[in-house]
């Protein structure tokens, strides 16, 4: 899911939910009754309407409680001695927090996650399981890569426009930004939308290890974050960027009038896109990213200790996240499935956006995150991701010589996780 920055509103969140009460179930106790915490503007109220009418005898008490920093804020509290709701939604960059307390939550094993677990991608189930076996959480979707490209300001700079020949143009990174260099040199106009989002965050999303050694502990000073960085470096140093940071005003507003001809798109972005430039539909299509795979996001569906209704919350888990749960929700909504046995299902992968030129985005990004190399989640990738996300935008606005970039950051991480 889309990353966004702690306000003073998560706080404000976090207390208006304990204060009304949002968090049990106002004292009830009926098992066909349960309340369910999300995310905003993500439409779980699409599904919650799928399941009341499957189950008409069944209440669910939806709160969108914010962004997705908003409502782990949110449950924080909770979890400190507030009343908790009966099913929570927790981005994926998120979970690892919570997993350093799992008794925090009901163990799914006993409700039946060891019958189901086979059905989702092992490295994303391993997200959410702890060493001694419990399972915290049931993984709703995933983030693949790819790039959406305008194939009008494409064939505008003498660039092919198909698909599969655009991404033989870029196989690396180092030849992405070449082809950025060409568009700049024929059009005179940035090329990418960002570095650090479109470049960075993609990038270090491929290797077989992010900021965690694969024995879980702290190692983000190794050599495949130091190269995604170093090549987002290049990517600024090539003058191919837009400098609009991902989802600001100036991002969208540049989107719309296509001051820029890329942007490099995990599955849940498409939705945003088509959200915010809605007069761009049918320019853009999409083609594999440089690398071949990789993931940006992804959540958890997870049962809080005290939770007075568990069993109703584990029946939505197991019916609304089972592979054809989420192979529905992908052709409803696009959320990219977890559960790779629909990845040859014909609805998935015959799916294509017009938005996109009817890109087969079903087949593009399943393929994506079926190349991946897994990695360990721990407890401060959000934060380090963070400062080192800062950082390079701090180099694209000019604030931070790239020169001193890396020594800034390990600075600024360092200082954020409190080593």
């Amino acid at each position: 899911m889309k990353r966004v920055r702690t306000t003073a509103t998560a706080v404000i969140a976090a207390a208006a939910l304990l204060l009304a009460g949002c968090g049990g179930s106002d004292g009830e106790s009926d098992s066909k009754t349960f309340e369910f915490w999300s995310f905003a503007n993500i439409n779980q109220k699409a599904d919650v309407d799928v399941y009341t009418k499957a189950h008409p005898d069944v209440r669910v008490k939806l709160t969108e409680v914010g962004s997705t920093t908003e409502t782990a804020q949110a449950l924080t509290a909770a979890l400190a001695g507030g009343k908790v709701p009966d099913l929570v939604l927790i981005q994926a960059d998120d979970l690892p927090k919570f997993m350093q307390s799992p008794d925090n939550f009901v163990d799914l094993t006993t409700l039946g996650a060891n019958d189901i677990k086979g059905n989702y991608l092992d490295w994303v189930m391993a997200q959410s399981t702890t060493k001694d076996g419990k399972i915290i959480g049931v993984p709703t979707d995933v983030g693949g890569l790819a790039v959406a490209y305008r194939t009008d300001l494409f064939k505008a700079a003498g660039l092919p426009t198909d698909r599969d020949e655009v991404a033989k143009l870029w196989t690396t990174w180092d030849e992405f930004i070449n082809v950025g260099k060409q568009y700049v040199q024929k059009t005179g106009k940035p090329f990418v939308d960002n570095t650090p989002t479109s470049v960075f965050f993609q990038a270090v999303n491929q290797g077989s290890q992010r900021y965690y050694s694969a024995d879980r502990k702290l190692d983000y000073d190794n050599e495949q974050v130091k190269a995604a960085f170093d090549v987002t470096l290049k990517a600024f140093d090539a003058g191919i960027s837009a400098k609009q940071g991902s989802f600001s005003s100036g991002w969208t507003a540049a989107m719309k009038k296509g001051d820029y001809a890329v942007v490099c798109s995990p599955s849940w972005m498409l939705s945003q896109m088509k959200t915010n430039a809605p007069e761009t539909n049918g320019k853009w299509d999409i083609a594999t990213i440089p690398g071949g795979s990789g993931n940006w996001g992804g959540s958890f569906l997870a049962i809080p200790k005290r939770a007075k209704n568990a069993k109703a919350a584990w029946n939505y888990i197991s019916e609304m996240q089972s592979p054809k749960g989420q192979l529905d929700h992908f052709l409803m909504q696009g959320s990219l499935p977890t559960t790779p046995s629909v990845y040859t299902d014909p609805q998935l992968v015959g799916k294509t956006d017009p938005f996109f030129s009817n890109a087969p985005i079903g087949k593009i990004y399943t393929q994506s995150v079926l190349g991946i190399k897994p990695f360990y989640f721990g407890p401060q990738d959000g934060p380090i991701g963070t400062e080192f996300l800062n950082t390079l935008t701090s180099v694209e606005q000019g604030k931070v010589n790239p020169a001193n970039a890396w020594n800034t950051a390990l600075t600024n991480v360092k200082n954020a996780v409190r080593e």
